[in-house]
């Protein structure tokens, strides 16, 4: 067996794998030549010839560098506009300034001239209501009437939110309607406070300086408490002349002074009264001087 040849063994060559994008030969086509045929070709044409974007003729030449000359021309100009317009805006800004001083100083110039005119008023007023020359009746009349400070013993009633006074609906605490659930002290409260006092004896009263009349008003603005529509911030700090001990002992007696306790046990509404040797209740800002005469049937003599 020795004559015969023996052929080497043949190996397989193993298939080639397809490509996984061999289905998306379209797409494959847009990426490998992304720009379009048609716009290479007329490209290479262009290149060809010897065109390109720049004018080649003089005139043309003259004609770009006419417009340029125009821009900057332009240009040039509004910078130029802006720079003289800019000492002009600020000269007119410093007028403008100067203009609001002016405004504001003859608008405080008139305040303070309001202000004199007030106290000048107030002061005839007073002195309106001394006319009878002085007598007991026309001192007691400007004490009823807030026309002159008045000072002796007294009280001094100390009235405040609670600790923990928290917001109503809305972050408003007057739009709740439980008091529980504020903790804060209101109008009427105060209406009642004042009341018990007058019924108390007291001769007169204020309210944070702010000095009571028989025509005084005790309202609320949202969250403050106005008197005579003038806001005041808490703590309310009352201030009564009279009796001393025996108007604080009356008024802590009476229904208004027994439901100020109750607002302080319930509530948590923080008050205090002392008694006082020596209390001094301004006089009022201004005071409206009425007179009243006897009405006369007609027909009668």
């Amino acid at each position: 067996m020795c004559g015969m040849s023996q052929q080497p063994p043949v190996r397989s060559t193993p298939a080639r794998p397809s490509r996984p994008d061999a289905s998306m030969s379209l797409l494959n086509n847009v990426m490998d030549h992304s720009l379009d045929d048609g716009y290479a070709e007329a490209a290479a044409r262009k290149q060809a010839e010897g065109t390109s974007g720049m004018p080649k003729t003089v005139r043309a030449k003259l004609g770009l560098a006419a417009g340029l000359v125009l821009a900057a021309l332009v240009v040039t100009l509004g910078a130029a506009q802006a720079r003289v317009a800019a000492p002009a805006m600020a000269k007119e800004r410093e007028e403008l300034i100067d203009r609001i001083e002016r405004e504001t100083a003859a608008a405080d110039e008139l305040e303070g001239t309001v202000d004199e005119l007030r106290d000048e008023v107030s002061a005839r007023q007073r002195e309106a209501l001394r006319e009878d020359g002085g007598s007991a009746h026309s001192d007691l009349v400007a004490i009823l009437a807030g026309a002159v400070e008045v000072h002796g013993p007294g009280v001094q009633l100390v009235v405040d939110d609670a600790k923990e006074a928290g917001s109503g609906g809305d972050g408003d605490p007057r739009e709740t309607s439980g008091f529980s659930d504020t903790g804060r002290v209101r109008d009427r409260d105060m209406q009642r406070v004042v009341n018990g006092l007058w019924q108390s004896g007291a001769e007169a009263i204020s309210i944070n300086g702010q000095r009571l009349t028989a025509l005084s008003a005790i309202r609320a603005a949202g969250e403050a408490i106005l008197v005579d529509n003038k806001p005041l911030v808490p703590p309310y700090t009352v201030l009564a002349v009279g009796a001393g001990k025996k108007l604080s002992t009356r008024f802590q007696n009476s229904p208004d002074g027994l439901y100020l306790a109750a607002l302080q046990e319930n509530y948590g509404i923080r008050t205090a009264i002392s008694v006082e040797g020596d209390v001094r209740v301004p006089a009022a800002p201004s005071v409206i001087v009425r007179t009243a005469e006897p009405r006369t049937e007609k027909g009668t003599s």
